[in-house]
């Protein structure tokens, strides 16, 4: 625990002692907040579901270009290989440097909640469904964040890394929808129905949560943190 934590210092630190927070951040709340308020004025309603249906694209994007530098800057640089060879083990390494882009990620949500309280000001907004909304973005958030650290042990080219991030994250993102569903054999319906990200993102924006929903995205963190330790150790060995 002391080494993940080590690891997470470090890498946190560094979002923060370069640009890449400071810009992430900007352009997030920037970008997201005037996207929302083009059309919430017209809506004449006040409510946060324009803002959360927004938030798998806008992720889909500026997610994978944080974690597209988490492996493949390493491995051009050379660092990976001196940091394989300290007391440290391959999993820990990679729960360290995912928690840090957890936490960069939980850090520009938390700016953003500038915006419901805008809206709090305008109207009555639903404070369950913030609340549920706040929680699926994290988990979204981690999810993509997972994807795209595996992306980022595949390859020491980061524009591949992020290439590769947004095309699996966009798979899975719309693998659940219904123009996918109603081309799909229907033997693979309800396997796609499941491994939609979109889904479970939908059905926590509903208010409530659900238990199968936070499981499946805590198995996507799961399986894509193992096999990116499976990915560092091979390439170690190699």
């Amino acid at each position: 625990m002391q080494n993940i934590n080590t690891i997470f210092k470090k890498e946190f630190r560094s979002y923060f002692n370069s640009p890449i927070a400071y810009i992430f951040i900007t352009f997030f709340l920037g970008i997201s907040s005037w996207l929302f308020f083009q059309t919430f004025f017209f809506s004449n309603q006040a409510e946060m579901r324009g803002f959360f249906g927004l938030m798998p694209w806008i992720f889909l994007f500026f997610i994978p270009s944080v974690t597209m530098k988490l492996w493949a800057e390493e491995k051009k640089m050379g660092t990976a290989e001196i940091l394989m060879t300290l007391p440290i083990r391959d999993y820990e390494v990679v729960i360290g440097k995912f928690l840090a882009s957890f936490g960069l990620l939980a850090v520009s949500v938390l700016f953003s909640l500038g915006i419901p309280i805008s809206v709090a000001l305008l109207g009555d907004p639903d404070g369950g469904t913030i609340v549920c909304g706040y929680l699926g973005l994290l988990l979204m958030g981690g999810a993509y964040l997972a994807i795209g650290m595996f992306a980022s042990t595949l390859t020491e080219n980061q524009i591949i890394a992020f290439i590769i991030g947004i095309t699996t994250c966009f798979v899975l993102l719309i693998i659940g929808t219904d123009y996918v569903l109603f081309s799909a054999p229907d033997w693979l319906y309800p396997i796609f129905s499941y491994l939609g990200l979109g889904v479970h993102y939908s059905s926590i924006l509903r208010g409530v949560i659900d238990s199968r929903d936070i499981i499946y995205y805590l198995t996507i963190m799961g399986f894509f943190l193992y096999i990116s330790t499976l990915m560092v150790e091979s390439r170690k060995w190699r």
